[in-house]
Parts: C-alpha cells; structure tokens; sequence
C-alpha cells in the first residue's frame, strides 16, 4: 500500500524540528571536526543499496542526517575552513533558501514568476552599484562562474559576426582558426568554456604572468599582433581580478586597451575579488571594469550567499540573447518584447529563485555590515602575512591584495625543491589531520605553497592563529 505524502502538520513539525538543528548546527559548527573523517566508500556503505518501498517519517530521514551524513561532512560553515574560497551559509541566506524551496518557482519567463524576474534584476543593480560597476547594465544570476564565463564566452563568439549559431563550425573553410586568451594564472574554467565552445584546449592562448602573478599585457599584445598576422582570428580575453592560486589582479586598464585595438571581447572573472569592492577602500580593484563586455561576481563565494549564486553583468546582453535565445511556440506569451525572460540568455530553461537568498543576505547586512565582514577578513590575511613575514624560516610567496596568504615553510640551507615540498606537504597534512582546521596548496612557478584562504562569515583571529600555530607546530618537528 502506497504511503499518504506528509501532511501540512507533519511538514510544519518537520520544520520546526530542522530550523532547531540549523540553528543549533551553525552554534556547534566550530566543535566538529572540520574536513569529514571517514574514508572512501564508507557513507555509500551505510546507505540502503534500493530506495524504500514506502515512505518513512520526516522526522526519521532528518535523524539520519546526524546518523549517516554528518560524519562525511567537510564543513564549508567551519570557522577553521580556509582551504578553499568561503561559500558561507549565512542565516539570511538559509532562510532565503527554505522560502524558495518552499515557493518552488521557475523564473524561465517573466510570466512564470514576475517577483522572481523582477528581483533578479532589481538585486543584481544593487550589487552592481555597491562594487562600481555600471548599474545599467543587464545581469542575470547563475549557478557558478563556470556557467557565467562560459555563457560569456558563447556571446563573444556570437558577437563576431561569424554565424556559428545557425552554421556550426565543423566542415567550414570559411571559418579562420578562432583563439580566446587568458592569463597562465586563470581559472580552468576558461579553458572548460573553450573546450565547450568548439575552440578546444589550442584555441585558448595562456598569456605568461608577471612576479606578481599578474597577466603581461605587452605579452598580450604580442601574441594577439602575431596571431592576427598568421590569419588567426582573435574572440576575447579573460582578464581576472582575484586569480584562484594566489587572488591577484590583472591590470584590466592596459587589457582593455588590446581588446578594443583587436576588437576583442573583454570578460573579466572577478568572481572572487568583485565582492571585495564592497569596500570603498577596495574599489579600485575593479578598475577598468567598467570598460569590459562583461564580468562575473560570485556572491556565493565571499558575500555570505549559500551556493549557488553567480552574477553575470554585461553592457551588451543583444550579443548575449542572440547567443541562446531559442522560443519554442509553447512558451511565446503576450508579454513578449516588453519583458526579460531569462531562459533567453542562457543554457538552463529551469531557473531557481536564487536572487531570493542574495536580496535577504544584502538586506539583513546591509552595505556597511558587508563592507565589515570583508574588512575583517582581509586584515585577518594581512595580520598573518606579517607574522610569516617576521619568521626567519618562512617564507611569503605572493602578495596579498584580499584575504589569501600563499606562503611556505623554508628552512635556512635547504633550497632542494622536492625536499621543500615534502616538508610543506608534511605541514599541511599536520593542519588537516588536526580537525580545527583545513588550509590547501597551490603550485606557483614550481614552488609547492602553503594556501590559506580566509573568508568564513564566522572566521575570526583566533582560528587564524589556531591554524598558524599549527604550522610553526608541524615544521618544528
């Protein structure tokens, strides 16, 4: 006999009963052990090998989230996680996470859900305007920046006049070699998007960095001027501010200016470091911005947004909409023409309701408590810069414009490379196997590095320190 679904009591029960554990989660967070202790296969092991026949009590399956899932958590809301970019989930974020579920719209067309258009683009100019970029802009929120970079990238290819959209590119002797250019520090969804695109992994040129880990724009320059001379057709370039190794910057300014001599699309990935722009100290990291066809921000990756959350900005969404817009007669409606409807500038035709959680978030923080938060983190990176920067056998790696400290421990006399980077790794693992907290690595020009990301909503000096004595622990031996 199949099982009545729960009823609206049995559900208000249930969630009462797991607002209790969320709140009592993010009050215990920091006691648990912060990357998950179990080994490979054993959560799989613990699960039923067949779904139930019938239905069981919400109030069972919540159980079974302390029973079985708890143990192989890594817990991003630790105050100790600083492996990779904070993807915090704020209180405001998770509640307005449970009232989308809960409204369980599909913002495909403005008909659909007008709030959950209209909000979409009403949050996305708030944002827009607190990190100086232009708010006239159109933007809409995806899952990642994999999404946005690569929908970016779609429009650069669309915009080059070459019609791919209705042509392809297999079997084309019109259609020249096609090259996209990034810096060697970019993030690997560049690549992905290139892959994607039909450019492949060599139509994709990595630009050489500077000392700094910043993209050579004279090198740009160069490859673009020998590319166009050899009847290669230049698309775009990526410039990004806040590269993942080590957050740097490039000079977007001296980018923009290849770009409009090339007439190349320019997409900046600051998906990391826009957020920091919230602070009016911090505005000049997105200088040049302005100047790019478009920009990716991620909420979720330092402005307390749950996952999933990418703001996708840019001045030309015709390039944009011409790129995927494909309206199947079932979803034409009356409004056509004089609304967005968001399925028209991407791949995905299910939207979440995502801008619920990021409009929640700015207003329960607010511009200033936002700005805060982010101050916080980066003189927490700076207070730890200076302490690695005061030991003799430490040594700092690359500089530190946000809240990420890329640094190694480098006894005096021993300069073997394998050698150090047995002893960082050794460093790492100490850390790691600790539970109080998880810090990565990074490569930088060979160079195995310590890399500390410092990001957390509730990450304060204290976990900092935890996690550099741990360190000065470990390379004591």
């Amino acid at each position: 006999m199949a099982t009545a679904p729960p009823t609206s009591s049995e559900l208000r029960s249930a969630l009462e009963q797991a607002a209790d554990w969320c709140a009592a989660y993010l009050d215990r967070v920091g006691d648990l052990p912060v990357l998950a202790q179990v080994e490979p296969g054993e959560i799989a092991a613990a699960l039923p090998e067949h779904a139930p026949r019938e239905g069981e009590p919400l109030a069972d399956i919540l159980a079974d989230v302390d029973r079985i899932l708890i143990p192989g958590i890594t817990h991003w809301n630790h105050p100790g996680f600083m492996a990779y970019f904070g993807i915090s989930g704020s209180p405001p974020g998770i509640l307005g996470e449970t009232v989308a579920a809960a409204l369980n719209v599909n913002a495909m067309l403005w008909r659909t859900s007008p709030a959950a258009t209209e909000l979409e683009g009403r949050v996305l100019r708030w944002i827009a305007e607190l990190i100086g970029l232009p708010t006239g802009w159109f933007g809409e929120i995806t899952d990642t920046a994999s999404a946005s970079t690569m929908y970016a990238l779609a429009a650069a290819r669309e915009a080059a006049g070459l019609d791919i959209r209705t042509r392809g590119m297999a079997g084309r002797a019109d259609l020249p070699p096609l090259r996209m250019y990034t810096s060697d520090q970019a993030h690997s969804s560049v690549e992905k998007a290139c892959i994607a695109l039909g450019l492949g992994q060599e139509g994709l040129t990595k630009i050489p960095s500077d000392a700094e880990f910043r993209m050579r724009a004279d090198l740009l320059a160069e490859a673009v001027a020998g590319d166009v001379a050899a009847g290669v057709r230049p698309l775009a370039v990526v410039a990004t501010v806040g590269t993942t190794s080590t957050t740097s910057i490039d000079p977007v300014p001296a980018i923009a200016d290849v770009c409009a001599e090339h007439g190349m699309w320019l997409h900046v990935d600051a998906a990391y470091g826009g957020s920091a722009a919230v602070v009016s100290e911090m505005r000049g990291v997105m200088d040049g911005c302005a100047r790019a066809d478009s920009v990716v921000v991620n909420p979720h990756k330092w402005l307390f947004t749950p996952v999933d959350c990418s703001l996708l900005y840019t001045a030309r969404p015709g390039d944009l909409k011409a790129a995927f817009s494909l309206v199947p007669a079932y979803l034409t409606t009356p409004e056509d023409g004089g609304v967005v409807n968001l399925m028209d500038y991407g791949l995905s035709l299910g939207r979440r309701f995502r801008a619920l959680k990021l409009w929640m978030v700015v207003r329960a923080y607010g511009a200033d408590g936002l700005a805060a938060l982010i101050s916080g983190h980066i003189e927490l990176a700076r207070r730890l810069a200076a302490a690695i920067e005061a030991e003799p056998a430490w040594e700092l790696l690359a500089p530190v414009p946000f809240s990420t400290v890329c640094f190694r421990f480098h006894p005096p006399g021993v300069d073997d490379e394998a050698e150090l980077r047995r002893l960082n790794e050794a460093v790492i693992g100490h850390v790691n196997a600790d539970g109080r907290a998880f810090v990565s690595h990074t490569d930088l020009g060979g160079r195995y590095a310590v890399r500390v990301a410092i990001g957390n909503l509730a990450t304060a000096a204290e976990h900092v320190d935890t996690a550099w004595d741990l360190m000065r622990e470990a390379a004591a031996g």
